[in-house]
């Protein structure tokens, strides 16, 4: 696949684009959705604003990131991790929206995972140049639930690699309402984000927000 593909203008969802035997991109199925899950963003930022987390290693992530739903995921210097409680405020994170479960559960229904009931909801915000190494979704308790990975704004290239973090890479072109979902025998294959370039999109100008769902505890 290469990185002509950027489709020019937002493209409704058509047929689910295979990965892998548990993974496929189902371009445009967060479209019908997207009014909805802008319009929630101030709300959720406004009781956890976003925020760069530290590795375990002492990295500042480029990404900034909060979270809604029963758990979040935090990282700081003593590890990664999922908590009730947001560490900035003391409080806990914001309810997930009804419009992103009801996107995260029809979503994974599409790629053949029924019955999804995420209970976390990693946001992030990506700006040009802003990238997410090479890693496994390893820290939820429920390996067998799957990721939902949601893309509005600038488009991005999503790396899909193999189970080991030596194996090749596929590059996928994600746009504004594109939706990742991978679980089954591909849940834990590595993944991330090559740096963004600056490619303004209507709503959200330099901006990539990326919602992912989790079956976390």
């Amino acid at each position: 696949m290469t990185l002509e593909l950027f489709p020019a203008t937002d493209e409704p969802f058509r047929a689910p684009e295979p990965l892998g035997p548990g993974a496929c991109v189902l371009r445009g199925f967060a479209l019908p959705f997207a009014s909805e899950l802008l319009a929630a963003l101030p709300r959720i930022e406004g009781v956890s604003p976003f925020r760069h987390l530290v590795t375990p290693g002492g990295y500042t992530m480029s990404v900034a990131m909060t979270n809604c739903g029963p758990l979040g995921w935090v990282s700081d210097r003593s590890g990664y991790r999922y908590d009730a409680i947001d560490p900035l405020s003391q409080k806990p994170w914001p309810a997930m929206p009804a419009a992103f479960a009801r996107l995260a559960r029809e979503a994974a229904e599409t790629a053949g995972f029924a019955g999804f009931r995420p209970d976390a909801c990693l946001v992030n915000r990506y700006e040009p140049g802003t990238r997410l190494s090479l890693h496994q979704d390893r820290d939820e308790r429920d390996h067998g639930a799957p990721i939902v990975s949601v893309s509005l704004g600038m488009p991005a290239v999503f790396q899909f690699g193999g189970l080991a973090r030596g194996d090749a890479v596929e590059r996928v072109p994600l746009a504004h309402g594109d939706v990742v979902v991978w679980g089954g025998p591909d849940r834990l294959r590595f993944h991330g984000v090559l740096p963004l370039k600056d490619k303004p999109h209507p709503l959200l100008g330099s901006v990539r927000i990326n919602l992912t769902f989790r079956k976390a505890g």
